[in-house]
């Protein structure tokens, strides 16, 4: 069953005004619902800012010490920490270092576990929800606790680049366990759309086929030893179980946080004499260069989220929304990439840029692997006379994306 469509605002930050911008409803059976404005929306506006019903930071990045709260994901490096150890400069020292918005004098430690947050609000807000059910306490370094057991068993399955986290799946559990209303949060998570395939274009999640099948196994079980609950015993038994995988896989939300990135937009504001400028803009620039060369492209806190509204919005290939975390936290805002008028559908890309510039048929691959459908937007109707095949180029990229997501989701 659905979540009713007055839950779906429940997470936003001001759920009475949006609700008069946005509208969620049904499309058909192939669509299900999407999301509609109310009234017409400028290019450039904020359409709605979310928080998420769960969220957590992926394994392997949390074990390659990028530092982020463990309610919020806020980064929890300064800056210039930040910038010191991603271009392996221990000495390195930021100009304008009051542009930081970082304030490590009220991050706060669970007392018994000692994981890390920014704040004592994040830390109790984590108490509240998830953490009491999810605490370690003195076993936080064992290896032989089952959660840990789970988290060795994912990261050897699920290499980077990461694109979901056992741990969202943990924190689900534990969310419904510490509820009062158990029914009720069960309600919200049974609004994500949870389908393991596609039966009418004979598609299945990439991740639940028979390569598979033995890894999924071993998280099924390991999962169930750490986590069962009897008010959830059908996320314990195997299909429920792929469900779970489905549904985070499908709906998560990507989320990257960054100090350093705060620091640099503030920077950019800056209103400083031309020379001032220049010399900023060729540090900053040079910033980079040296990071790139350490530490490549991961430069972000990352990890994902189930947003309740957000995740009504269908994909287009040409969308007229786009979701982004300006506030360096968990926090999502969805601003709109073009006018929008009353009545229209707001659409995000499930794609990234590139993928976008992609050929259809290269399109439509990642979107029958990792969402489930075959892409009807304008931009592909209008496409259909191109032939089922890829440019050499693309079939190399694709080859390489292939060989690192089944390094990568071996699970």
């Amino acid at each position: 069953m659905a979540a009713p469509v007055d839950d779906m605002f429940s997470f936003c930050v001001d759920p009475g005004k949006v609700s008069t911008c946005v509208d969620v409803r049904f499309i058909n059976s192939l669509k299900g619902k999407g999301l509609f404005a109310k009234k017409s929306i400028k290019k450039g506006d904020a359409i709605f800012v979310e928080r998420p019903l769960v969220s957590a930071q992926f394994l392997w990045n949390t074990l390659y010490k990028y530092k982020a709260c463990e309610f919020c994901l806020r980064a929890l490096e300064t800056a210039e920490d930040n910038a010191r150890r991603l271009s392996g400069t221990p000495g390195l020292s930021l100009p304008h270092p009051e542009l930081c918005r970082v304030r490590p004098e009220l991050h706060q430690a669970c007392p018994l576990c000692q994981v890390m947050y920014c704040s004592s609000e994040c830390r109790q807000a984590a108490a509240d929800q998830y953490h009491r059910a999810l605490c370690l306490g003195s076993s936080q370094d064992d290896p032989d606790h089952p959660i840990n057991k789970l988290k060795d068993a994912w990261r050897s399955m699920h290499y980077p680049p990461e694109t979901s986290s056992i741990m969202l799946m943990a924190r689900m559990v534990a969310a419904v366990k510490q509820a009062k209303d158990k029914a009720h949060w069960q309600k919200l998570f049974s609004h994500f759309c949870s389908r393991t395939g596609n039966e009418e274009e004979e598609i299945a999640h990439k991740l639940l086929g028979e390569k598979f099948r033995g890894q999924l196994v071993l998280l099924q079980s390991l999962f169930k030893a750490a986590l069962h609950d009897d008010h959830l015993s059908r996320w314990f038994v195997p299909e429920g179980f792929r469900s779970l995988f489905a549904l985070v896989g499908t709906n998560g939300q990507g989320i990257g946080t960054s100090s350093l990135s705060q620091w640099v937009h503030a920077c950019d504001a800056l209103e400083l004499p031309a020379q001032q400028k220049e010399q900023l803009d060729s540090f900053i620039d040079q910033l980079y260069k040296d990071i790139e060369k350490e530490t490549g492209d991961f430069l972000n806190c990352e990890g994902s989220g189930l947003f309740l509204l957000q995740s009504s919005c269908n994909h287009s290939c040409i969308p007229n929304a786009e979701a982004s975390f300006p506030d360096n936290n968990f926090l999502l805002q969805l601003t709109a990439l073009s006018d929008i008028t009353a009545g229209e559908e707001i659409c995000i890309s499930y794609l990234d840029c590139c993928q976008r510039d992609r050929s259809r048929h290269s399109r439509h691959k990642v979107l029958r692997e990792n969402y489930l459908f075959v892409c009807s937007c304008p931009k592909c109707i209008s496409q259909t006379h191109e032939l089922d095949v890829t440019s050499e180029e693309e079939e190399e990229e694709e080859g390489e994306g292939d060989e690192m997501e089944d390094e990568m989701t071996d699970v």
